[in-house]
């Protein structure tokens, strides 16, 4: 299996969860390149998993300098990127009632304003003909008590693939959100004691019109899909990868 042989890419958030079940599916197909995150623990974790094909950058996508050197190194390495996967978020959850200031500045420098500038920052070290791959969530569609500000910036995430096509176009460069629902992931861990959670799944699992809560995989599948030259028609879309819950759940 080779859809993305040759390819660089570079993975925020792909230490765990989401982002490292696209670079798995990504180092099956062939691509090599960075995945970054800022828990050291967890990064040499999934480079090990990862074997040769990836390697790791400590770095915080909310800062742009961060950024700004994840980029040059991954070029000064591997000579170019053609895949920039901007899968890193997470927040803080909450009501219009509850959540103030700090918490809008976190979420949205979290969810919105790093997805930007890790795209803006890669771009001088982009091929032209690449791809850029952005992480929505179902919540931008379904209005889930506590994830106002999170569903928010992921409606705002969402749009990014059209405004980013549009600017990209003389460069040839494709921009497309995948938008999952509720997906096993470490996530879990933040939200619920550790007793809890198998239940939790369980119902998550429950009310989903496939029967199952996502695997990482299933979106990394996607992932690859977008990040290959099947994919090449494609840009400004949104593919909905959720178990059926934004179209057919009641």
């Amino acid at each position: 299996m080779s859809k993305l042989a040759n390819k660089v890419a570079v993975i925020t958030g792909g230490n765990s969860g989401i982002g490292l079940g696209i670079a798995q599916e990504f180092k099956n197909e062939g691509a090599k390149g960075v995945i970054v995150g800022r828990n050291q623990e967890t990064l040499a974790g999934a480079v090990a998993q990862l074997g040769d094909s990836f390697i790791a950058i400590n770095a915080d996508v909310t800062n742009p300098a961060d950024l700004e050197r994840v980029f040059k190194e991954t070029a000064e390495k591997f000579g170019k990127i053609d895949v920039v996967v901007a899968n890193a978020g997470g927040g803080t959850v909450g009501t219009v009632e509850s959540l103030g200031e700090a918490d809008f500045d976190k979420t949205i420098d979290l969810n919105l304003k790093s997805v930007y500038f890790t795209v803006h920052k890669a771009l001088p070290h982009m091929n032209d003909g690449g791809s850029i791959i952005l992480i929505g969530s179902n919540a931008a569609h379904r209005a889930y008590p506590n994830f106002t500000l999170y569903g928010a910036a992921k409606a705002a995430v969402i749009y990014f693939a059209k405004g980013f096509s549009s600017d990209l176009l003389g460069r040839k460069i494709r921009a497309n959100v995948i938008t999952p629902g509720t997906t096993d992931t470490p996530a879990f861990d933040k939200f619920v004691p550790a007793e809890q959670i198998d239940a939790l799944k369980k119902h998550f699992a429950g009310e989903m019109p496939i029967g199952r809560i996502g695997q990482p995989s299933d979106i990394g599948k996607t992932a690859v899909f977008l990040a290959s030259d099947d994919s090449s028609f494609m840009l400004g879309a949104e593919l909905i990868v959720d178990g059926g819950m934004t179209y057919l759940s009641k």
